[in-house]
């Protein structure tokens, strides 16, 4: 009886590992998507509650040189102050994501720009890169908890 057991274990084996990754393959790309699409509601700028969704509601937001902003009503007033400024846009391409091996917790890698006005009014576009870290809700909804960016480094040699 032991060796059929272990016969059957053998040879289950491989397809509950293909079922694992398979899973964790599909939620990795559950929640690329959910920051792609979070990206495109944030580049139009029309829907402050559109963008705010995508964040929990005890997230985080840590700006470079500002100071964090904890809670979802305070990331909406950030937002919307924002998205008030004359000029003012973003646009992000998630480039990476990976997924814990639950299922429920992940993050996205990327790069950002932002495009504001400088102290003369002149538009500025600030390049840089992001980290996001996403839970998945009990709807199977991926959203943001942690939210990270700063600016990329300087291109060597001074090109654009």
């Amino acid at each position: 009886m032991r060796r059929w057991t272990a016969l059957a274990f053998v040879l289950l084996w491989p397809g509950a590992a293909w079922a694992q990754t398979s899973k964790l393959e599909a939620a990795r790309a559950a929640l690329l998507q959910a920051d792609t699409e979070w990206a495109e509601a944030a580049a139009s700028g029309a829907d402050v509650e559109r963008i705010v969704s995508s964040w929990t509601d005890d997230a985080t937001v840590y700006p470079p040189r500002e100071a964090p902003i904890v809670g979802k009503e305070a990331i909406r007033a950030y937002v919307g102050a924002s998205l008030k400024v004359p000029g003012f846009s973003i646009h992000w391409k998630p480039l990476q994501a990976v997924v814990a091996a639950a299922g429920d917790l992940g993050y996205t890698t990327g790069t950002n720009a932002f495009t504001f006005p400088d102290a003369q009014g002149h538009l500025i576009t600030a390049l840089g890169r992001y980290v996001t870290v996403w839970r998945k809700t009990e709807n199977g909804r991926w959203r943001c908890v942690v939210d990270f960016w700063n600016e990329a480094p300087p291109v060597p040699g001074g090109l654009p």
